[in-house]
């Protein structure tokens, strides 16, 4: 196909994700997850290493978050048009789903890199005419539907995923799959070997369990349990293609129900967790296989204000392809810093008084806290002593929040609603913003344009974060529970500071809120605000710290290095 002529001629790693964030625009993803994918293709395309990347379509994206009077998140459909953005190939692949032939079609994005690097991404689609009504929209929401729902879509994205790989006649080399969603492609790339599925016996080391596990690569990305997708045998009997034998997955995966992430552990020569300590909680998670561990990153000029590119440029050529030349950040005189920091924070205030009405003072210490609006994640931590937080930071500290809930997630809605109510009680001494629709766009304004990042999930829970690289790329210090990467990444009073107790020390979780918040209280009251208020050299000082200790290393491009020496080249 000429369409994809040069993107097959040499082998390359299938890329698969659930979930992948290039843009807002694009709105395919719903967080976390989804941005690091689109993270890592990026790189992939600027360090020139041959990807190609396997997603869904989803035609009316995540959703677009509104509140209603009462600080309760509204879910609406978001409208997009495909055909605008990427391209329809004309190769399509078949899959069954409940007995019924189902047609799958790619849209083909480019990400095109300046230097010179181009990443094929696939779409997948069901949306065409021909199939079953119910089958055409598939496709059309991420993580929208039930459990029939999900099991459908990892179908269609591994199983037709790898299918339409080959209708392509791209030439793979490995399948690399970043979160169990995908791990149905072991199953088709077992189904594909020259051995009949129902011969194979995981025990006896059939050759091609052995061929099909050189070829694997697998990114567990979560210690939560809603992350590990099961499903039980009887639906998976009713909606699986007959070609997948349910003795074999029961086999590899155990006889209670289809454990996704069993199955890609199961199938896969490499493993890795997220950061560091994430990949020892995996280890002892998965006893019994070996889980390595690279730490996240994110895309160095993705996630970069402009101020910074233009300060970067100047005194760091070359930093957004090799951003180790961020360790220089020492060299940038401290007035610039601030110039360009100041112009994005006034950048983003803008924003807010645009979307809400609200001024806030440039002056102030602003504290920003974005993330989903899980529990774990506890996102209201910081109000839980309103009395205490208004002794420290009346006329000294203003907040802006932002993040979305899963639409079936009330306990996740609950904790937004509890923020937007803090609103009103603390009106007149300290200003309290909950911005609505937290995407991409939104988070390119927001993460360099506040002074301090928070970030205070339940330990283990934070399997890395990467909204507090996109802070310390930006000059922001973190101020975060010692958890995921910041265990990595924080040097006390020099790159930011730590919530709670030493990362060695929280093993065991419980009693642990309190003393997180004593510890925030005491930091915010002793240490942060008199170092901003007092000594502002000390804090350029700090900004430039997290530049070139944090930035310089927790970025996609080292990550992506990491990746094809030890994961993909062997």
């Amino acid at each position: 196909m000429e369409t994809c002529k040069h993107y097959i001629q040499d082998q390359r790693i299938a890329y698969f994700s659930m979930e992948i964030g290039l843009r807002a625009e694009i709105p395919t993803y719903s967080g976390g997850l989804g941005i690091l994918a689109g993270d890592t293709i990026k790189s992939a395309a600027d360090l020139n290493i041959p990807l190609v990347a396997v997603t869904l379509l989803y035609r009316k994206g995540y959703f677009k978050q509104e509140f209603d009077q009462q600080g309760w998140q509204q879910e609406r459909d978001i409208q997009w048009y495909p055909s605008h953005h990427m391209q329809l190939l004309p190769s399509k692949s078949l899959i069954s789903i409940e007995n019924r032939d189902v047609k799958i079609q790619a849209w083909l994005y480019k990400v095109k890199s300046p230097t010179g690097g181009e990443v094929p991404i696939l779409f997948l689609d069901t949306d065409i005419p021909g199939n079953d009504d119910q089958d055409r929209t598939l496709t059309d929401h991420l993580y929208g539907g039930d459990q029939d729902m999900r099991l459908k879509q990892e179908i269609i994205l591994g199983i037709g995923g790898v299918r339409i790989l080959r209708a392509l006649n791209f030439s793979i080399k490995k399948y690399h799959m970043n979160e169990g969603h995908a791990s149905l492609l072991t199953i088709e790339l077992l189904n594909s070997s020259r051995v009949p599925l129902e011969h194979i016996l995981v025990e006896h080391n059939a050759w091609n369990i052995l061929q099909v596990t050189e070829q694997c690569v697998f990114t567990t990305h979560t210690p939560v349990e809603a992350g590990h997708d099961r499903f039980p045998y009887d639906l998976v009997e009713k909606i699986m293609p007959p070609e997948i034998p349910i003795p074999l997955l029961k086999e590899l995966t155990g006889q209670d129900n289809l454990n996704m992430t069993m199955l890609a552990l199961k199938l896969s020569k490499y493993i890795n967790g997220v950061a560091k300590r994430h990949g020892e909680i995996s280890q002892n998670l998965f006893p019994g296989f070996k889980i390595h561990a690279i730490t996240n990153g994110i895309h160095p000029f993705t996630w970069c204000s402009p101020f910074f590119v233009n300060l970067f440029n100047k005194y760091l050529p070359g930093w957004a392809n090799e951003p180790e030349l961020l360790v220089r950040s020492s060299a940038i005189p401290d007035a610039e810093i601030w110039e360009a920091h100041c112009g994005a924070k006034a950048l983003f205030f803008q924003y807010v008084a645009e979307k809400t009405g609200t001024v806030l003072n440039p002056e102030l210490l602003t504290i920003g806290f974005a993330r989903r609006a899980a529990t774990y994640k506890r996102g209201d931590l910081i109000f839980s002593n309103l009395e205490r937080l208004l002794e420290i930071g009346s006329g000294k500290l203003q907040f802006v929040f932002g993040g979305k809930s899963h639409p079936k997630d009330d306990e996740g809605k609950k904790v937004i609603q509890r923020i937007i109510q803090h609103i009103e009680k603390l009106r007149g001494k300290i200003d309290l913003v909950y911005l609505e629709n937290y995407n991409m766009e939104v988070a390119g304004q927001f993460i360099p344009g506040v002074d301090l990042w928070l970030n205070n999930p339940i330990r283990p829970l934070e399997a890395s974060g990467t909204s507090g690289m996109k802070a310390a790329l930006n000059g922001v210090p973190n101020f975060s529970v010692l958890d995921g990467w910041w265990i990595e990444g924080h040097i006390e009073g020099v790159t930011g500071w730590a919530i709670g107790p030493p990362a060695a020390e929280t093993d065991q979780e419980v009693g642990r809120a309190d003393e997180d918040l004593e510890d925030m209280y005491q930091k915010l009251e002793k240490t942060i605000i008199p170092l901003y208020y007092s000594d502002r050299a000390g804090w350029i000082e700090v900004m430039k710290d997290a530049i070139g200790k944090n930035a310089y290393y927790f970025n996609t491009h080292v990550m992506m290095r990491r990746y094809v020496t030890e994961a993909y080249i062997h």
